[in-house]
């Protein structure tokens, strides 16, 4: 494993070798969501590329990117032992030498749920995402599917700007209990820790009946549960075209649909989704 913490160094190294390249972009703090990640790069790929950069310009909230968790000496010792063959740890002078004045145009996709509540922040994901492809050149980019509205934004920005980069969603991996896996989780508190399963067991069980109702009771229903803990608040939950991310007011069978959910666990702010049959 070859660490480069210079863009331009690992340019150079992507220029001499040969073969498929994949590239796994993430903001560190790793745990078995990313390891997944990389673990199928490394399946189906020639040589794997990490990226390890906590992104400033996506966060809208000063205080979220001050208190963001960063553990490279433990996210380098995990990406050892998966036998990955690059990894990216560069400053944000490197990836943003200057100022980085881009505006993405990305379509319907930024505009509900996340793009609703946190404003700039797709475009802060299209910014570094986008630096990333120019200094790896990757053939496929791996994310997690719990991060389900970015993966259709960087889609809509390949499609746009002509990234020949193949987009590679990845399944959602959670805890035992149900939870699903972030690095966001470790700021929880105990109490929090274990009251956030209720968020999937909420999404889960009402999409296994979601036929069965409305669109609007399947909203009413997943929000009561989640919100009944007391020690959670839903932020917002929206039911939309898995594609478009547009939301649907009815169950439609001509299109993919997905349930995605944010909840406010004391200090954090933790996210989710379920696909919808």
């Amino acid at each position: 494993m070859k660490v480069f913490t210079k863009n331009a160094e690992l340019s150079r190294e992507m220029a001499r070798g040969a073969g498929r390249t994949g590239l796994v972009p993430t903001m560190g703090a790793l745990h078995e969501g990313h390891l997944s990640l990389v673990e199928k790069c490394r399946a189906e790929c020639d040589r794997a590329v990490v990226s390890v950069f906590v992104n400033p310009t996506q966060f809208n909230d000063p205080n979220d990117l001050k208190n963001y968790p960063r553990t490279e000496e433990a996210d380098l010792a995990l990406l050892e032992k998966t036998g990955v063959d690059y990894v990216l740890m560069p400053s944000v002078e490197d990836i943003y030498p200057q100022k980085d004045t881009r505006v993405f145009d990305l379509g319907t996709t930024d505009k509900t749920m996340e793009g609703a509540h946190r404003p700039g922040h797709f475009n802060g994901v299209a910014q570094v995402v986008s630096r990333l492809f120019d200094i790896v050149r990757p053939e496929r980019a791996y994310f997690g599917e719990k991060d389900f509205q970015q993966i259709a934004v960087i889609r809509e920005m390949v499609r746009r700007y002509g990234y020949p980069v193949q987009i590679v969603a990845c399944p959602i991996v959670r805890g035992a209990d149900g939870l699903a896996l972030s690095s966001r989780n470790a700021l929880l508190t105990p109490a929090h820790r274990a009251a956030a399963p209720t968020i999937y067991g909420a999404l889960n069980e009402n999409a296994a009946a979601a036929r069965t109702m409305s669109v609007e009771e399947f909203r009413r229903r997943v929000v009561e549960r989640i919100d009944a803990t007391k020690l959670l608040k839903t932020e917002y939950l929206s039911v939309v075209h898995a594609e478009t991310l547009e939301e649907i007011d009815t169950w439609s069978d001509s299109f993919p649909m997905r349930c995605c959910i944010a909840v406010q666990a004391g200090d954090i702010r933790l996210i989710d989704n379920i696909a919808i049959a």
